[in-house]
């Protein structure tokens, strides 16, 4: 028989933990070594539900009693097709846990999902669960073990490849705000724009634009943006030159200064984010007139040319309208001293 493209996944929970089924009995198998929910494939003639009731009694030996459909997750992957599955929460059951011949159940904490071996995937869902996200539609793409593309209600995520603190990958792709709420060490590129002016320096700034999630309102460095899962650092700085103020500037206008490692820990709009980052610093003096650069409306409001020697000051005096780091502005000086 034909294996049916359609699945139900399902994470029964109490108030503190979700069971969890370790995947390491079955020989052929996609999710070997992984934790996931409980589920399955969809026989002929079931329903969501028919399939969702009768995986969970098989796997676990348990009987639900009170359960919720959440959303629609999409996989593809290379090499083994397309799989839709509904996914679900059950929060009533019945029965005795009993032993599963996929591999082992667990109760786990949620707070403790993350310290697992997931689907990159899984953790962006699993996220939408625990805000109470209301009914979703979310596209996995991977290339084996690797999550290339996320799509959440048409809307593609931003995903980036977890860093150690040596700066090497990991092999794990995450989802921005999973990046920032773990406190995951990741890659961005950063791009100062400097110009001679009347014998001394002048930095080009960007005041970000005020529905930006982090710094709103605050003047930061002249371009700058996070290194996509796939990507490299001087593509990066490429990439963000010209998204976020039109410049076309190609990789022998870049001068690389230095890797810097940079973390804070803040809190905005009631959400804490702990931001790990190891970026690449790049200078460019090439010609810029500001007053005709395309600049992107939801990253930049304005930007505005400051002598080096006055930014230094406010930076300095930790000035909360500034978001730049001392250490990386007394690297552009040295980086332009005569």
């Amino acid at each position: 028989m034909k294996r049916s493209c359609m699945t139900t996944l399902c994470y029964l929970e109490t108030e503190d933990s979700y069971l969890m089924l370790h995947r390491i009995r079955k020989k052929e198998d996609v999710n070997k070594g992984k934790w996931i929910g409980v589920g399955g494939h969809f026989e002929e003639g079931e329903s969501p539900e028919d399939c969702l009731l009768r995986e969970v009694r098989e796997e676990t030996g348990l009987v639900l009693t009170s359960w919720r459909f959440r959303g629609l997750v999409t996989f593809t992957q290379e090499g083994y097709g397309t799989e839709y599955m509904c996914l679900y929460t059950a929060d009533g059951f019945s029965g005795t846990l009993k032993d599963c011949d996929e591999g082992e159940l667990c109760w786990v904490k949620k707070e403790e999902l993350s310290r697992l071996n997931l689907w990159s995937g899984d953790l962006i869902f699993l996220d939408l669960l625990a805000r109470e996200a209301p009914f979703f539609s979310l596209k996995l793409v991977y290339e084996g073990d690797l999550l290339r593309r996320a799509i959440l209600d048409g809307k593609p995520l931003e995903l980036f490849e977890v860093l150690d603190e040596e700066g090497n990958k990991t092999g794990q792709v995450k989802e921005r705000g999973c990046v920032h709420r773990d406190g995951d060490w990741h890659a961005t590129a950063h791009t100062w724009i400097a110009r001679r002016h009347r014998d001394r320096w002048q930095v080009l700034l960007q005041l970000r634009s005020r529905e930006k999630d982090v710094y709103p309102g605050c003047f930061d460095i002249s371009s700058a943006g996070h290194v996509d899962a796939g990507d490299g650092y001087q593509e990066t700085a490429l990439r963000e030159l010209w998204e976020e103020l039109g410049i076309a500037a190609g990789p022998e206008d870049l001068e690389f200064l230095t890797l810097r490692w940079g973390q804070t820990d803040q809190e905005f709009s009631g959400k804490r984010v702990v931001d790990r980052e190891i970026a690449a610093v790049y200078l460019y003096t090439r010609p810029v007139a500001a007053e005709t650069l395309r600049l992107q409306p939801e990253e930049v409001e304005r930007v505005e040319w400051m002598d080096l020697e006055v930014l230094e000051q406010h930076v300095r005096a930790q000035d909360p309208a500034f978001c730049m780091q001392m250490d990386e502005v007394d690297l552009l000086k040295k980086a332009l001293r005569p």
